[in-house]
């Protein structure tokens, strides 16, 4: 159990009926400084209740707390501080992480509960570049620290793979495109061939009227059009599966947009019976004017749906199939107000569940300060980014380790971990400018440090020939490793505010931060030298290996044993 629960308890049974455990630990603090103890309750929420003046209570509370873990516990004005046992304190949080190992810090807040999250969702037809990476990364990310939390987690690659972009796509094969080219290389010729009709486009306006003529063709399941379509598609997964295998990131369905064609009619049948759609302007919509937002537009006056009417129908969908209790979109926040008129049209029509929708909104990644765009060509492919990013962490390799055992398979793990953990070390809000070289740093705030943490202390605990000890007999009181023990023991708590936020960056500051103390800690402590100490700290650098090999999972980063 972490501290913070332990005092709350002892708080809690001191002052029996005032207060739930629960909200005690809610309000526990950290003093600002050390020397003013290791934590502190403020007891201004008590004086109501207990109709005494707060620097009252809190002396009374320290003359009447007496738990084993408190080596002091003293009242500072208001405040009640305690100072923890420190060697009584390592033993238990040793015992507690070398005996859970990697199942250290889950929770059960999720428990027998389904989670569907909605993440990457590329264009089909369209290369994988660095603008798709955040979705990725993010919601591969989320899904792991979801199931950490005891949530069962269904992936969802909702792939964008209809709409008048085929239409645009099949104009330009058709006038400019050769098969030969295109088998040698299918997306980067594909791209071409989408950005030329976009130049030419801008001068030849009817291009724009056989677009939406072959995407008719398409809906109507025209021969010819169907084919390039399937070849688009077959072309672009097998493009995709290549990058997904690179980044370790996987998915339970791969249903898009066009796997919803035959389910929009059943939805817009339903909205008409619960008489929510109206004519407007010939086309139906959802009003939204009591909400204070713009209608949610489901068909167009030519009969077309649209992508909230493909979204109603997935939703309702993955309900049926799944019995969500969550349900997460990870898109940028661009589509925020896509996502209110989505749950709000569920809602509209009776659906509770609508409530558990949830967007999760993140920013751009950037070139330059400029957002990247397919439509212009401005793109960086995710997959040459990987490839250079392999190849730096090889060179690395090579200066440093030059004899290293799978060189190959170390430097693809540095390589792909840099990358996600660039873009995960940041607030998911904030747009990420992209750097490659700051990306490859392999010092600071990055990926490869926390790697390089993990492959250090795997290697102190080779050379001492550390097997596995369940409880170490003597505790660790010097303030270096209680440094390093404090934050060991505050994982679980990271762990579930990373899901309670929906936000992986905590988790990745989280590792940051302790392999930077596990490093100062290796600094100024003789770890290697036998005396009655030594098995406890080769416990606690065991501990600090579970728990940056667990950490950097959630981030779906690999911890190499060696670098």
């Amino acid at each position: 159990m972490e501290a913070k629960q332990l005092y709350a308890e002892e708080i809690e049974k001191t002052i029996s009926g005032v207060k739930k455990k629960e909200e005690i630990e809610g309000l526990i603090e950290k003093p600002k400084f050390e020397e003013q103890g290791d934590l502190a309750f403020p007891c201004f929420v008590l004086a109501k209740q207990l109709k005494q003046a707060p620097a009252k209570i809190a002396e009374q509370l320290a003359n009447q707390i007496q738990a084993s873990i408190f080596s002091k516990v003293v009242a500072v004005g208001p405040y009640v501080n305690v100072f923890l046992n420190r060697a009584e304190m390592s033993k238990s949080i040793l015992s507690k992480v070398l005996a859970e190992k990697e199942c250290f810090g889950a929770q059960s807040i999720g428990e027998g509960q389904v989670l569907t999250i909605d993440y990457s969702s590329p264009n089909i037809a369209k290369p994988f570049s660095m603008g798709h990476l955040r979705s990725t990364v993010i919601g591969n990310s989320l899904a792991t620290v979801a199931k950490k939390n005891g949530y069962q987690v269904v992936r969802i690659n909702h792939l964008g793979d209809w709409g008048t972009q085929f239409g645009k796509l099949i104009t330009a094969y058709k006038k400019w495109g050769n098969p030969d080219t295109i088998k040698e290389n299918p997306i980067k010729e594909l791209l071409a061939l989408y950005v030329k009709f976009h130049e030419e486009a801008e001068e030849k306006r009817e291009l724009e009227d056989e677009a939406r003529a072959w995407f008719k063709r398409l809906e109507d399941g025209n021969v010819e059009a169907t084919e390039l379509w399937n070849w688009f598609k077959d072309e672009s997964l097998q493009e995709f599966a290549k990058i997904y295998q690179l980044l370790g990131v996987p998915f339970d369905s791969y249903h898009g947009e066009a796997f919803y064609n035959d389910k929009m009619d059943g939805v817009i049948k339903e909205l008409e019976n619960k008489n929510v759609l109206e004519r407007s302007d010939g086309a139906d919509v959802v009003s939204l004017e009591k909400e204070n937002l713009p209608p949610c537009l489901i068909r167009k006056s030519d009969g077309a749906t649209l992508y909230a009417t493909r979204d109603l129908a997935a939703a309702i969908y993955r309900q049926k199939t799944y019995q969500f209790s969550k349900s997460f979109y990870v898109v940028g926040h661009e589509q925020s107000l896509h996502f209110q008129q989505i749950k709000l049209v569920l809602e509209k029509l009776g659906y509770d569940w609508a409530k558990e929708i949830e967007h999760i909104p993140f920013g751009f990644i950037l070139q330059n300060g400029r957002k990247m765009s397919t439509r212009k060509g401005r793109v960086i492919l995710l997959e040459e980014v990987i490839k250079e990013a392999i190849d730096l962490a090889k060179q690395n390799i090579n200066e440093k380790n030059p004899n290293l055992v799978d060189k190959d398979e170390v430097a693809k793990q540095v390589g792909v971990g840099a990358i996600i953990f660039h873009d995960l070390k940041n607030e998911k809000q904030n747009n990420v400018e992209f750097s490659l070289e700051d990306m490859l740093r392999f010092e600071g705030t990055t990926g490869p440090y926390v790697q390089y943490t993990h492959a250090r202390a795997c290697s102190i605990l080779r050379k001492a020939k550390f097997g596995e000890v369940s409880s170490p007999e003597d505790g660790l009181d010097d303030s270096y490793s209680w440094a390093v023990l404090k934050l060991v023991d505050h994982f679980p708590h990271v762990v579930e505010r990373s899901f309670l936020l929906r936000d992986p960056s905590k988790v990745a500051k989280y590792v940051l931060e302790l392999a930077q103390e596990f490093n100062k800690y290796y600094s100024h402590v003789k770890i290697l030298v036998e005396d009655e100490q030594y098995e406890a700290r080769l416990a606690l650098v065991k501990a600090v290996t579970i728990v940056l090999k667990e950490g950097l999972r959630l981030l779906g980063v690999k911890a190499p044993k060696q670098m």
